[in-house]
């Protein structure tokens, strides 16, 4: 299966904006651990857990594009339709391993680990905002 240019760019989209939005809470978190060194901890945890966890946003996010342009192409629904909730229950698996990994493992920092995978979500959600409000200001 060859892939599409929409999940190309998209995940690019994603990869970006996880990286970035990783690397300010990264700042974020060398910033306050300055103010506050015992409560806000950073250190090698912190930058593992976060590019672990950026990484995990990515992959599911990617693995859901694929499984949305393999889906598009199967014509009966009622087996797309079971394509799609054994993607999402695996693409949801992946993220609790992760997220039970990242609090129970002492090697990572769970607040940070779990952070980057609100992003692809929040991405997403802006990214609809803003072309709303650009077409809103288009018609006027």
């Amino acid at each position: 299966m060859k892939l599409q240019e929409a999940v190309k760019k998209e995940t690019l989209f994603i990869s970006c904006g996880c990286v970035i939005a990783t690397v300010i809470c990264l700042l974020l978190f060398f910033i306050l651990n300055r103010f506050f060194p015992e409560q806000i901890p950073f250190g090698l945890k912190v930058i593992i857990s976060g590019v672990i966890g950026c990484a995990v946003a990515v992959l599911n996010f990617f693995w859901m594009a694929v499984t949305v342009q393999k889906v598009t192409s199967i014509e009966d629904e009622g087996r797309a339709r079971s394509v799609m909730a054994l993607s999402y229950r695996n693409r949801m698996l992946l993220q609790l391993l992760w997220v039970v990994l990242s609090f129970a493992l002492p090697v990572f920092n769970g607040a940070m680990g779990i952070i980057p995978l609100f992003v692809p979500s929040i991405l997403i959600k802006c990214r609809g905002i803003f072309q709303k409000r650009k077409e809103g200001m288009e018609t006027k």
